[in-house]
């Protein structure tokens, strides 16, 4: 059978494979849906759901990177402003 275990505030925790059909304590044979970051456990509606805030899932987000257009173009206009002051790019 495979379960899913969870903690004392009923967060995930990880899951197995086990060779009995009687569920551990602190675990249910519910398997989270896909997409979340902390899965928490709702004994009574036998569902997962998420327990993250906002924030920290938009903290977890990878940060866009810019362009080559984006850093080429700053690159030139770094050059620009060296060339206006007189200064030697090299």
């Amino acid at each position: 059978m495979h379960v899913y275990y969870y903690d004392e505030n009923f967060k995930y925790q990880g899951e197995d494979v086990i060779d009995f059909n009687e569920l551990p304590e602190n675990a249910t044979d519910v398997r989270p849906q896909e997409g979340l970051y902390l899965p928490e456990y709702d004994e009574k509606k036998r569902k997962w759901f998420e327990s993250a805030s906002k924030e920290y899932i938009e903290s977890l987000q990878p940060k866009p990177q810019p362009s080559e257009m984006e850093i080429m173009q700053k690159e030139i206009a770094e050059l620009y402003y060296m060339f206006a002051l007189g200064g030697d790019p090299s």
